[in-house]
């Protein structure tokens, strides 16, 4: 049963403005519930807001008839059953994004037809083996099938634009796109429930030149923005840089490792703050390979930590929302933390 069906709708609406103005720190659905179901599926979306999300994350990408949908990554391999159609056996082919030398199958090649025809498939089998259960059952959404959803539940949605200079190199720039279907939702003010994120930089000033939407800039504890737009993300989260984030962005998406130093808190989550950004972290997923390591739990890789004291760790440190693979813990660890 969805939330829709749970709530009346004086507090389905209640539950969007909260989201619109957050009052508490926001947990947003990374690929949906993507440690249950199969990542960028309506079933992983749709179990994210059954347990209690108040936002959910459809990375996009285009099709070759311009058609954004949701996949993590343009490349199919490893999420889709594409290499079990030999009608599709040509379309195998290697690519270079973003600097990196991809050999499979890419979204771009394909009609939003053609893709329909594929189903997908869990991207990490050996950790999450449970969700091989539902390989083969769900296709790949559209933007505008994840905005229904959304709407149709009274969420919020965090749109990334993946490889932006990629596609646009190749003839498929997406930030138009985005910002049409965008509007034709009704969403284009800094009140809806929308925040667009981006890893680079000068697509995001371009969105804030197209759209009063809530952008995010993203930041990983290593490397560069793949646009060029700044010598690194290192820069970037220096005071000074920080500053530079909040004149065209609403707030920052750091790589959860980033707010520590062992186990002491670094000055990002202040020094954000004092520019005025937000901070979402990411990714919370439960699996000891990705807890840090103060929360592991034995010595298993797919074993589940102490998710919930990581959460809360960071919540402590006054961050504006997290993505997490597993929205039941992260809506747990809020109720501990803001008790």
């Amino acid at each position: 049963m969805g939330v829709a069906l749970l709530l009346a709708p004086g507090a389905a609406l209640a539950q969007k403005a909260a989201m619109t103005t957050p009052t508490r720190p926001l947990i947003i659905a990374h690929r949906g519930a993507s440690g249950e179901r199969p990542e960028h599926t309506i079933a992983s979306y749709t179990r994210a807001i059954e347990q209690g999300a108040d936002v959910i994350e459809p990375d996009l990408v285009p099709t070759k008839d311009d058609v954004l949908v949701a996949r993590h990554e343009n490349e199919i391999s490893e999420t889709t059953d594409v290499a079990q159609h030999p009608e599709f056996a040509s379309r195998r082919t290697t690519k270079t994004i973003d600097g990196q030398s991809l050999t499979g199958w890419f979204v771009e090649d394909f009609t939003l037809a053609e893709l329909k025809a594929l189903r997908a498939k869990e991207r990490l089998p050996q950790l999450r083996p449970a969700n091989t259960a539902w390989d083969g059952k769900e296709a790949i959404p559209t933007f505008a099938e994840v905005i229904a959803l959304a709407k149709q539940h009274h969420v919020g949605i965090y749109p990334e634009t993946k490889h932006p200079t990629y596609f646009r190199s190749i003839g498929h720039p997406t930030d138009a796109l985005l910002v049409a279907q965008l509007r034709a939702a009704g969403w284009d003010s800094r009140a809806a429930p929308v925040f667009i994120q981006s890893f680079e930089v000068d697509n995001l000033k371009r969105l804030a030149a197209m759209t009063k939407i809530r952008l995010i800039q993203l930041v990983a504890a290593r490397g560069a923005p793949a646009d060029g737009a700044a010598p690194s993300y290192a820069a970037m989260v220096t005071p000074e840089g920080l500053r530079a984030v909040a004149r065209y962005a609403y707030g920052l998406g750091p790589e959860k490792a980033m707010l520590w130093s062992g186990a002491s808190a670094t000055p990002l989550v202040r020094d954000s703050h004092a520019a005025g950004l937000k901070v979402h972290p990411w990714t919370y997923r439960a699996e000891n390979v990705f807890v840090d390591p103060r929360f592991r739990r034995g010595d298993q890789p797919a074993a589940h930590g102490d998710l919930v004291g990581e959460i809360c760790a960071a919540l402590g440190q006054g961050i504006d929302g997290f993505f997490t693979d597993f929205p039941a813990i992260g809506v747990e660890a809020r109720g501990r933390e803001t008790k």
